[in-house]
């Protein structure tokens, strides 16, 4: 059974980092491409990170590039997103999920994905 759970939320300042991460089990991270999305209060999920699945390639919504990185580390079976310069506005639930083959464009798109973690919590302060 494949199992996807995140941690690493938080309550945050302007301008703060903060790393989440998703342990997975039943699955290997370094075999599936692995996507971040968050969905805040009132308004639809959307795509925010992902990394392919040679581990090589990475893809990012516009309004976090530069500030957001997503990793994995194969031997912790661990996907991470560290997310820099947070602003109020990336306050939301952000989940993991994992997507067994499909073409590049599914990686930005959730319905592609066919395990989801169940989400920690990110709240940013001004």
């Amino acid at each position: 059974q494949v199992q996807l759970v995140e941690s690493g939320g938080g309550l945050v300042q302007a301008g703060d980092s903060l790393r989440l991460s998703c342990a997975a089990s039943g699955r290997s991270v370094s075999s599936y491409a692995m996507g971040w999305f968050r969905q805040a209060p009132g308004k639809e999920r959307e795509f925010v990170a992902a990394i392919g699945w040679s581990g090589s390639s990475t893809y990012y919504a516009d309004s976090v590039k530069g500030r957001f990185t997503v990793s994995r580390d194969s031997a912790k079976n661990t996907v991470y997103l560290q997310m820099n310069s947070l602003k109020p506005e990336d306050t939301a639930v952000y989940y993991c999920a994992s997507i067994r083959s499909g073409p590049i464009a599914a990686l930005m798109q959730g319905g592609g994905y066919d395990y989801w973690g169940q989400g920690t919590q990110v709240t940013g302060s001004s």
